[in-house]
């Protein structure tokens, strides 16, 4: 059997693995299930009579809104000893605290999936949640004080309430019981990993593979801990090593582009996408994935056809069209971008990002039909109040609108927040900014070269109105002459 945690994977590729088996041979064996014929699986006269304290029909019934819920794919625990059967014959037994994986969830009971591949449907009341599963194991380590795999599966119902700390202590048992199998000491590493003990992850997960050399869920661990410590290049390794084993996984493949995008290698990461997307073109988190970093690398236009191909794939995500918008203005196409900033707002009215960022388009735009500097207040202010008025670049965007609708005074009292708030390496320019403004200018990319301009298009202006003067002066002297 095998336990699939009903947490989320972590973004670096965390894996936990309680018993030996992988994620492919469970989807092998849910394939079989589809095919398979369908059986009841019914309590044991024993297991009936072994229920917890105050467990009857009465109260399940006035309790039914709080069964266990599970969906598909979820893994829930037996409460008690069941019997597979067709026809009065047993073909498979169920223990109490096996792990079972639900096929389909129905009104009153699951369809689950055994780890030999059996299916049937057991009552939602004789089965239990990973996270509501601890006592039952606590009673089966009090029946069995010396069986370890016991306290490794208690350690999933500790895991998936946050307390790590408790599973921790609960592998650390295990272990030192003698249940020394290779996923004991990679599941323990993602709890050390979890609590930021980061050498003792790298510790067993060197063991566990000094057990199953050929295990890939403590390689692709590691990986995940030196993406956390910064070690890009290990993670890299380690990334490869898995490939080397399942060549073209794409989930892998991704991870060792964003480890390539984290150590600023991004030819390589691009790669890594690319891979992924001769396989599958519409696999598109690595269509997003690629976009960003042609974002990065300044290549606009096919950063613009990378989103605009997520957007394909789903024109409900705002992201896309944020990402789509903000690159468009990068080549200038600010009429284009415009429309999808807004609908990157309308589908997500509390995106601070794509609010600044179009309040920064509606500000500073060179078209005059795109900018709009009320408007750009009103977005610059919807963004600062989601944030409380907090974030320096939803402040900076505000600034920027209120001194391009000639509110210099309200613009400098922001820009002034803005250079509190600024990080050191953009503290000079934020200064320089503010002096734009206290001079009744407005926002520029490059202050110092609009200062020049600035300048000399005053200097201009006054050589020219001298002129004027001079010119209107020796007109009226002509006139009074004659």
């Amino acid at each position: 059997m095998a336990i699939f945690t009903d947490k989320p994977l972590r973004q670096s590729g965390y894996l936990i693995v309680i018993r030996n088996i992988d994620f492919d041979q469970r989807c092998a064996a849910r394939c079989f299930v589809l095919a398979a014929m369908f059986y009841c699986i019914v309590p044991t006269a024993f297991a009936a009579a072994q229920k917890p304290a105050g467990h009857s029909q009465a109260a399940g019934q006035s309790q039914a809104a709080g069964q266990p819920q599970a969906g598909a794919g979820q893994p829930v625990v037996a409460r008690i000893e069941m019997k597979l059967a067709i026809d009065d014959k047993v073909v498979d037994v169920i223990e109490k605290g096996d792990l079972l994986t639900v096929v389909e969830e129905r009104e009153d009971d699951y369809v689950i999936l055994t780890h030999d591949g059996s299916t049937g449907a057991v009552d939602k009341d004789t089965v239990a949640k990973i996270a509501e599963s601890g006592q039952i194991y606590t009673e089966l380590i009090e029946a069995h004080p010396e069986e370890g795999r016991y306290y490794t599966l208690r350690a999933s119902a500790w895991w998936t309430l946050g307390e790590a700390e408790k599973a921790l202590n609960d592998f650390d048992k295990a272990i030192e019981l003698g249940y020394k199998e290779a996923h004991a000491y990679t599941s323990r590493g993602l709890f050390h990993a979890e609590m930021g003990e980061f050498d003792k992850a790298i510790e067993d997960y060197n063991r566990a593979l000094e057990i199953e050399p050929d295990s890939i869920a403590p390689i692709i661990n590691r990986a995940a801990v030196r993406m956390s410590q910064r070690e890009y290049q290990k993670a890299i390794e380690d990334y490869s090593l898995v490939l080397a084993m399942k060549e073209n996984s794409s989930s892998i493949l991704h991870q060792r582009a964003i480890a390539y995008k984290a150590s600023g290698d991004y030819e390589n990461a691009v790669k890594d996408f690319d891979a992924i997307l001769d396989a599958n073109p519409d696999d598109r988190s690595a269509v997003m994935g690629r976009g960003y970093i042609r974002f990065q690398q300044a290549d606009h236009e096919a950063a613009i056809k990378d989103f605009s191909k997520a957007i394909e794939l789903n024109n409900q995500d705002p992201i896309a069209f944020n990402n789509r918008g903000y690159n468009l203005v990068q080549v200038g196409r600010d009429r284009e971008a415009l429309p999808d900033y807004e609908k990157a707002i309308k589908l997500a009215p509390k995106y601070a990002l794509a609010l600044q960022n179009q309040a920064w388009l509606l500000a500073i735009s060179e078209d005059d039909d795109v900018r709009n500097p009320e408007l750009a207040i009103k977005s610059a202010k919807a963004a600062c109040e989601l944030s409380n008025y907090t974030v320096a670049g939803d402040l900076s965007a505000l600034a920027a609108a209120l001194a391009a609708n000639g509110d210099f005074k309200e613009a400098i009292g922001w820009q002034e927040k803005v250079v509190e708030l600024v990080a050191d390496p953009y503290k000079e320019f934020a200064k320089k900014t503010l002096i734009r403004y206290q001079n009744d200018r407005v926002f520029a990319s490059d202050p110092d070269k609009a200062n020049a301009e600035d300048d000399a298009a005053a200097v201009a202006a006054e050589k020219l109105k001298k002129a004027a003067e001079k010119s209107d002066a020796a007109a009226e002297d002509s006139d009074a002459s004659n």
